[in-house]
This record gives C-alpha cells, structure tokens and sequence, in this order.
C-alpha cells in the first residue's frame, strides 16, 4: 500500500493517475449513483433513506402532496379540521426532521390536481358501479410510479426508491421478507418498464428491526403510527367522507335467499361483499352479509349465515390485466384481497386484455373493483381488476 495517502475519487470507475513528486497512491471508490427516495414523513421511507446512504448511494428526497383537504371539499368525516396543523405538513415537517438528521436534501412536488384526476375520480366511479376499488394500486400505477418517477428524473436520479416491503431480483418483483407487510400486492398493476432502476431498501428486513434502526438513530419518525386508510388521505369515517362526492341514496336490503324487504340500506358505495358490520339490519341476531348489489334497482342483497354459498364462486373474469413479466402462466396462485391466502387458480386468457380465472376449491367474497394478483412462488407477476364474479359457469345474478 502506498504510504503518502488515500485520494477519494467519486467515480463509477476505477482510475489511477500520476501525480508528480508522488511514487503512488491509492484511489478508493465509491458508489455515488443519484437516489431520489419518496419521502413519506413515515418510518419506513426514513430508514429506506438510511439504508441507502450506506450503501454509498447519493440519496435525495422528495415529498409528495396529493391531498388538500380543503381544496378537495374534505369536510364531513374529516377528524383533522380542528388541528393546528393538518397531516399532510406534519408528514412533510417529519420528513424534513429526518432529512435533516441523515444530512438529505429534501425537495417538495404538489399532485393534487394529478391524484384527483388519476386516483380519486377512478375510485368514485367504480364506487358509482356498485364496485369496491382500490386506489392504492392506482396511487402507485399513476402518481409514486409515473409522476413521481418524471419528477426524480428532473433531479438526475439514476434510481427512485421508495419504503414499501417488496424486493426486486433479477427483474423480477418479488414478496417481502416480512409477509406479514408484504406490498407486492398493491404493486401488482405497474409494468416492467415502470420498475426498471426501482430500489426497495427495506424489503428485506422484518418491520420490528425498521424500527429498531429508526430508534437507534434517532429519528423523529421511529415510533409514529403506520399510515392507515385510503392512500393519502388518511383516516375518515368513511360513510361521511363518501357523502363529501356522493349524494345518499337509500333502497331497500333485500334477504337474497327469501327475495324479501329485510332493511335499508345508506347507499350502495357504503358497502363491499363480504361486508358484516353496519349493514343496517336490527333485531336479527344470526350473522349476515352483504353477498350482492343491483345498481339499476338500487338493492343490497344479504344472506344468513357463516358460510351461506351465496358468499362463495368458483370463477372471475378479470379486466385491465397487467404483467411485469414475460411469463404468462397457466396454473399460478392469486390472492383476491390484500390480506387474503393465495388460492390456486388456472388461467384461461380470452380477448380484450381479459382473463377467466378458475378456482375449484371456490373462494369466499370475491368482488368487483378489487384486484386478482397473481404470485409463482416468490414472484408477483401481475394483476387485474375483477369484472364479473361466477359459479358453476354462469355470472352471480345478485352480484
């Protein structure tokens, strides 16, 4: 080893030059490619940032504001009118805080205009159709993978990284170490293109250790509550977030079994298949469940017991299916809900971007607007949205 000293080249490449009045020296380098990370203000993007800063990488924040309650007549439903600060800038303030401490230049890009326009009006007509959407696979397909990725490359970002549970190998998206935080499932709608220089810094650790490293490095952000609700909005009390958009429309609830009047019911976007709770039947004491609507009509169906077979189908057709890979399986496995099992399926791919999806062993509270994700394994390979829910070869009439 040369004894006159070490020179920090911050280069890609190894390079060795002749210095005059010098014999030698050593050049030692080090990664210094550009990250632009989404910084959420949470302690998972915190720590993400962490993680990247020593890996050697150049690390850059950015936060995104997608959400103006004020803006987006957020009133009924909304907890947060009364506080001194809404969420949304003291997300950004802990950003800032955390940036700060990890010496990150933290830079700010307002969607809001873009998350209505591409999220929320996407989510109030599939609630129009009597479906139950979910936005977060459009919020990632839309604004944290398209615009936010436009807006890192303005910063000269070789990579954008972001704080969810998933790994990416060899091109491929794949579980999360931690399954039980595993956010493959609402990365199932982006392409292969859209994940290309994607870096996932915390997909394999297990969450208790994020925030462990939060906790030993001080971060204000180590014990703040998780994110909850809809994607970048926040808690609400959903019914009367809802009627913030979308006038009530009261009908009847109908017993799908005995075809007869049993209640009423607020409005179809109040409710999902599968749903129990606050259906709005008093007095019966055995267990029901939403199982069905008709839009046309305006009727909710319910049906009677735990395992009533109106709750149950064999068979969906998908719409709007996306693949990240080339693989285009015939026998795979899906999950029809975030925190659903994966069920074994075969696939039988048809027209018009659309795919039969066959489950014999039947599956419990399918719905409509929510994604079918498909999984070999490790692998998430791609997703579509549930168009039309079946059993034993015909479409369900009460759904």
């Amino acid at each position: 080893m040369c004894k006159h000293y070490n020179t920090f080249i911050l280069k890609l490449q190894i390079i060795f030059i002749d210095i005059p009045n010098f014999k030698c020296y050593n050049t030692i380098v080090i990664n210094m490619k550009k990250v632009v990370i989404g910084m959420s203000g949470g302690v998972d993007s915190s720590v993400a940032a962490y993680i990247l800063q020593q890996k050697g990488y150049e690390v850059i924040g950015l936060f995104m504001r997608n959400w103006d309650s004020m803006v987006n007549d957020d009133i009924e439903g909304n907890p947060n009118l009364n506080n001194n600060i809404c969420p949304q800038e003291q997300d950004y303030n802990d950003a800032l805080e955390v940036c700060k401490k990890l010496n990150i230049t933290l830079h700010r890009v307002d969607f809001v205009k873009e998350y209505w326009d591409y999220v929320f009006t996407y989510f109030l007509e599939e609630l129009k159709k009597g479906r139950t959407p979910n936005p977060d696979l459009m919020c990632n397909k839309y604004i944290k993978f398209d615009l936010f990725i436009k807006e890192a490359k303005k910063l000269g970002a070789d990579y954008i990284a972001t704080g969810h549970y998933a790994r990416l190998k060899d091109n491929k998206l794949l579980r999360a170490v931690d399954l039980n935080k595993d956010q493959t499932y609402f990365l199932a709608q982006l392409s292969k293109e859209q994940l290309k220089n994607v870096l996932f810094p915390i997909g394999d650790i297990i969450k208790p250790e994020v925030r462990k490293i939060a906790d030993e490095l001080g971060l204000v952000t180590a014990k703040k509550k998780d994110s909850t609700g809809i994607c970048f909005i926040g808690e609400r009390n959903y019914q009367k977030f809802i009627s913030n958009y979308l006038k009530p429309n009261p009908g009847d609830i109908i017993d799908v079994k005995t075809n007869e009047v049993i209640g009423t019911h607020t409005g179809l976007m109040n409710y999902t298949i599968g749903q129990r709770r606050n259906v709005g039947i008093s007095g019966n004491l055995e267990k029901h469940f939403v199982v069905g609507k008709n839009v046309e009509k305006n009727l909710l169906y319910v049906a009677f017991g735990e395992d009533n077979e109106y709750l149950y189908s064999d068979a969906c057709i998908i719409e709007n299916v996306n693949f990240n890979t080339d693989i285009r399986p015939t026998n795979c496995t899906a999950k029809f809900r975030y925190r659903g099992p994966d069920n074994d399926v075969s696939l039988e791919y048809l027209d018009n971007n659309e795919i039969l999806v066959k489950y014999p062993e039947k599956v419990k509270s399918v719905t409509p607007g929510q994604a079918c994700v498909f999984y070999l394994g490790e692998q998430c390979l791609g997703s579509g949205i549930i168009k039309t829910v079946m059993k034993d070869g015909q479409k369900l009439w009460y759904l």
